[in-house]
C-alpha cells in the first residue's frame, strides 16, 4: 500500500551570512592593435589619420597609466614594409604586457610611420600569443583600423575561434574614417568614428566598458514571482567558449535580498544554469557595464519526503522522473527530504517488489510526503543448490523479482507486505517433475521462514 499525503511547511528564512574570503578581481589585460597601414596618410578633418589617431591614443593612455590591475600593451600592423609590393606579414608587437608600461607605448606610437597594408585577421591570429598564460585575466582587444582585411584573411573566423578558445573577449574596433559596420560587426563590439570627436568618444566608451565595476544579482523567483528561492547552486559560463565562470551557492544576504555578485564581466554574455531538481536554463545572458544588473528567473520549489512506515526505516532508494517521461532526474533515499521545481513527478521505488507512483505534485513552498509499508524478511533456505526464484503474486499473474545465487542454499531478503512464490529445481535433477513451488505471504515487519527442504 502507498500513502500519499501533503503537509504545508514554512519558507525557510536565511541566515545571517558568514564570513567568506573575498575573491580577488581579474587582471585586465588590453591590447592596442593600431593600424599603421599607408591610408594612415590620408587627410582626416583637422590633420592626418595617423596623428589624430595617435594623439587621441596617447591622451587616453594617459588617464589608465595609475589603474590598478590592469595591463596594457601595444601591437602594430602596416609599418615595417612599403606598399607596394604587399606583405601580408607585416604585424609585430611592439610592446609586449607589462606593468608601468604606458610611457613605453607612447614613445613606439610616436617613432611610428605608416608604409605598407592591412592584415587584420593575421594581426588577430598572432594577438593571442601576446597574452601570457594567466589563470586569473581578462583578455582585450582594441582594434583601430582605417580599412578593411587586405590579404584575404577572415577576421569573423579568426576573432570567433579566439572567444570560442577562451582566449579573449569580444574585441572592440573602432573604425576611422568611413562605416565599416559591415565588415566588422561579426568580429566584434564595433564603434563608427567618422570624426575626431565620435573618435575620442569611442575610445573612451570602450575603456569605460572595459574597465568599469559591473554587479549583479540573480534572483530566483517563487511562483508569485518573488526572488525568495535561495541555497541553489549556481553555474555561470561564458556563451561562447563555454567556459565556466562562476560557480557558487545562490545566498540571501541578511534583509532576505539576493546577495550582490561583483566582476560581472560586461564583455561576456553568459549561459547560467540553476541546479535546482530538474535544473534550470538560461542562454545568452547581457550584462551593462557601469550598472547594477538584475538577472531573473523562475524556480519555484516545493519538496518532497520519502518514508517507510513502521521502524526500523529501510535504505530505499528512489528513481525521481518527470512525469510521463523515462530520463532519471536523481535517486533519493527514503527518510529524506528533497527540494524539486514546482510540477508533477513520478517515482520508481527500488523495493521488491518495485513500487510505481505517478503524478506526485510538488507545490509552491509545500512538503509532499510518500510513504510505502515496512517490508516483511523472507528466510529462503534450500535443500540443495539449483535454481531458484522468487516471484510475486499480482492476481493470476506471476512476476519474477528475486533471482537466488546458484551456489547458495540460504538467502534472506526484505519483500513488501504480498503474497510470493518460490520456484525452485536442484542442480543435479534432470526432470521437471523435480521442480518445487512453495507460496508464502509476508507481513509488514514480520519475518517468515520458507523452508523447502520440508
Amino acid at each position: 500500500m502507498v500513502m500519499l499525503a501533503a503537509a504545508t511547511s514554512g519558507i525557510v528564512k536565511a541566515q545571517a551570512p558568514q564570513a567568506q574570503v573575498e575573491k580577488e578581481p581579474p587582471l585586465t589585460r588590453i591590447l592596442f592593435i593600431f593600424d599603421a597601414s599607408q591610408s594612415m596618410f590620408a587627410r582626416w578633418q583637422s590633420d592626418m589619420r595617423i596623428n589624430i589617431a595617435r594623439d587621441l591614443l596617447i591622451e587616453l593612455l594617459d588617464s589608465l597609466q595609475h589603474l590598478d590591475n590592469t595591463q596594457l600593451a601595444l601591437r602594430v600592423y602596416g609599418h615595417q614594409k612599403r606598399f607596394p609590393p604587399q606583405d601580408c606579414d607585416d604585424s609585430r608587437l611592439e610592446i609586449p604586457f607589462a606593468d608601468n608600461n604606458v610611457y613605453r607605448i607612447k614613445q613606439r606610437l610616436r617613432s611610428i610611420t605608416p608604409r605598407g597594408t592591412t592584415p587584420i585577421a593575421m594581426s588577430l591570429e598572432r594577438a593571442q600569443h601576446d597574452f601570457p598564460p594567466c589563470d586569473n585575466c581578462r583578455n582585450i582587444i582594441v582594434l583601430i583600423t582605417d580599412g578593411i582585411e587586405e590579404c584575404g584573411g577572415d577576421p569573423c573566423a579568426v576573432s570567433r575561434e579566439l572567444q570560442r578558445k577562451g582566449i579573449i573577449l569580444k574585441p572592440f574596433i573602432i573604425g576611422i574614417g568611413r562605416d565599416f559596420r559591415a565588415d566588422f560587426e561579426c568580429v566584434g563590439q564595433y564603434f563608427d568614428a567618422t570624426s575626431e570627436v565620435e573618435f575620442r568618444q569611442s575610445l573612451n566608451i570602450v575603456i569605460s566598458q572595459a574597465l568599469d565595476n559591473t554587479t549583479a544579482q540573480i534572483n530566483l523567483l517563487d511562483i508569485k514571482g518573488l526572488p525568495i528561492e535561495t541555497n541553489v547552486p549556481i553555474t555561470l559560463y561564458d556563451n561562447v567558449s563555454g567556459k565556466i565562470m562562476e560557480n557558487f551557492v545562490h545566498t540571501l544576504n541578511h534583509r532576505g535580498l539576493p546577495d550582490t555578485l561583483y566582476y560581472m564581466d560586461p564583455l561576456i554574455e553568459y549561459n547560467m544554469v540553476v541546479h535546482t531538481m530538474p535544473p534550470v536554463k538560461v542562454n545568452n545572458i547581457k550584462i551593462n557595464a557601469g550598472k547594477h544588473n538584475i538577472i531573473a528567473t523562475d524556480t519555484p520549489q516545493g519538496s518532497l519526503t520519502l518514508m517507510v512506515g513502521g521502524s526500523p526505516q529501510v535504505a530505499y532508494r528512489a528513481i525521481v522522473r518527470k512525469q510521463n517521461q523515462m530520463e532519471t532526474l536523481t535517486t533519493q533515499t527514503f527518510g529524506t527530504t528533497e527540494k524539486y521545481l514546482v510540477g508533477k513527478y513520478d517515482i520508481e521505488i527500488l523495493s521488491l517488489p518495485r513500487i510505481h507512483v505517478k503524478g506526485i505534485e510538488i507545490d509552491q513552498s509545500h512538503n509532499t510526503s510518500v510513504e510505502v509499508p515496512q517490508p516483511g524478511i523472507a528466510v529462503i533456505r534450500l535443500p540443495a543448490q539449483g535454481y531458484a526464484k522468487v516471484l510475486h503474486e499480482e492476481g493470476n499473474e506471476l512476476k519474477v523479482i528475486h533471482v537466488m545465487r546458484e551456489t547458495a542454499q540460504s538467502e534472506t531478503i526484505y519483500l513488501q507486505p504480498g503474497r510470493y512464490r518460490v520456484v525452485y529445481r536442484s542442480r543435479v535433477s534432470n526432470q521437471t517433475t523435480f521442480s518445487i513451488d512453495r507460496a508464502f505471504t509476508i507481513q509488514s515487519g514480520i519475518s517468515t521462514m520458507v523452508n523447502l527442504s520440508n
